[in-house]
């Protein structure tokens, strides 16, 4: 059992030992490769590597330290590019430029190998200093952004204090100057009470609109605006950036037509069966009748929105629109004469009907106005997502 395991084994631990050298000699050739082709960063860390690997491996020692220069070389002629354009933003790029410098140094560092021909630079106060300016920088902007009065600025400075604390969590008073522009930069829109002209339909247009300023509010379509009530912007003396006017306009409750139809129907059924010469059963068909009496009843309530959404500070309409809605609400019943078995099953259940009421208005109001409610909240919030 020994004599057969032994050589197997020797012969697993040499296919092991041949592929371990192989991945050696690729990963030395992959850095070359990558060498030759000026990608110095990743020849730097596949040199690396290799020397964690076989600390004497000769050609990774030969050219590691040429490629760790070249990669350098690279990064500060683009790190002096960068300081000589009049970019304000400069700083961020030169940032990472230092940081991809830093990974090469802690690449570096992780090889006593490599250490032996390279003597990396640190960076680290490089990037402390990039990230500094780099704030800096963004701050300023902001500063610059909020002194132009508008919202719009308002509204890209609250980005650039925002960028800033991203780059330094406490910088200066970042946090204080975003919620300053933050703020300043809300659009305040006031959705108008709606005068339908009715005091029988008020309640239900008030909730209309209630419930329309309570989806936006709740939507959180964009941050930077906030809807209102008209009587809450009237109570509080809220002055808004932009109000939204709406208005029913012709509309019809509860308009009525009763048709009376007259419809004769007829089905041949099996009355009895008899039997053919062979003993066979053969079906007997009668032709029965009936004439059916319907009445249809069609409540038909219909209307227009009119909607425009007003620039308070110029007077400028932004969007204007007309919305459709409409709801039938149909009731048929009726009665019948002759053979209730000449009846097709939708009729049976018409005249198992009766003649019941419509709903009261105010529901058929809500109801044709459920289509216009839908088109309207899509229409807001399409428009009120790409305000930035």
């Amino acid at each position: 059992m020994n004599t057969i395991s032994l050589p197997i084994r020797f012969a697993g631990i040499r296919g092991m030992l041949c592929l371990l050298a192989c991945l050696l000699l690729w990963s030395c050739r992959s850095g070359e490769k990558l060498y030759n082709k000026g990608k110095y960063d990743d020849a730097v860390a596949a040199f690396v590597k290799k020397l964690q690997r076989r600390p004497q491996d000769a050609t990774a020692l030969q050219l590691l330290p040429e490629a760790y220069r070249q990669a350098q070389r690279l990064h500060d002629d683009r790190v002096n590019g960068f300081l000589r354009s009049n970019n304000q933003l400069k700083w961020e790029p030169i940032r990472n430029e230092y940081r991809a410098m830093q990974r090469l140094y802690d690449l570096i560092h992780s090889a006593p190998a490599a250490l032996q021909v390279v003597t990396p630079k640190d960076y680290r106060d490089a990037i402390t200093g990039a990230q500094e300016n780099a704030a800096e920088s963004r701050y300023d902007r902001g500063i610059a952004l909020m002194q132009r009065g508008d919202k719009a600025s308002a509204r890209k400075a609250y980005e650039e204090f925002g960028t800033a604390l991203k780059l330094i969590s406490n910088y200066r008073d970042a946090k204080e100057r975003m919620e300053e522009a933050f703020q300043a930069g809300v659009i305040h829109v006031v959705v108008s009470e709606i005068d339908v002209r009715s005091p029988f339909f008020q309640f239900s247009a008030d909730q209309f609109r209630d419930y329309l300023v309570r989806t936006l509010q709740q939507r959180n379509i964009n941050r930077f605006v906030a809807f209102y009530d008209e009587r809450f912007a009237r109570s509080e003396n809220l002055q808004p950036d932009q109000y939204i006017a709406l208005r029913f306009q012709d509309f019809v409750v509860g308009q009525t037509f009763v048709d009376r139809l007259q419809r004769d129907v007829s089905k041949e059924i099996v009355t009895g069966t008899s039997k053919d010469t062979s003993g066979k059963i053969i079906n007997i068909y009668t032709t029965v009748k009936a004439t059916l009496f319907i009445t249809k009843k069609t409540v038909v309530s219909k209307g227009l929105l009119d909607y425009q959404i007003t620039d308070t500070n110029n007077g400028r309409v932004l969007r204007t629109d007309r919305i459709p809605g409409s709801y039938t609400w149909l009731n048929q019943f009726g009665t019948y004469r002759g053979d209730y078995r000449a009846l097709s099953e939708e009729d049976q259940k018409m005249i198992g009907g009766q003649d019941v009421p419509p709903p009261p208005p105010q529901d058929l109001f809500i109801e044709f106005t459920r289509p216009i409610y839908d088109q309207l909240e899509r229409d807001l919030r399409s428009y009120y997502s790409y305000i930035d």
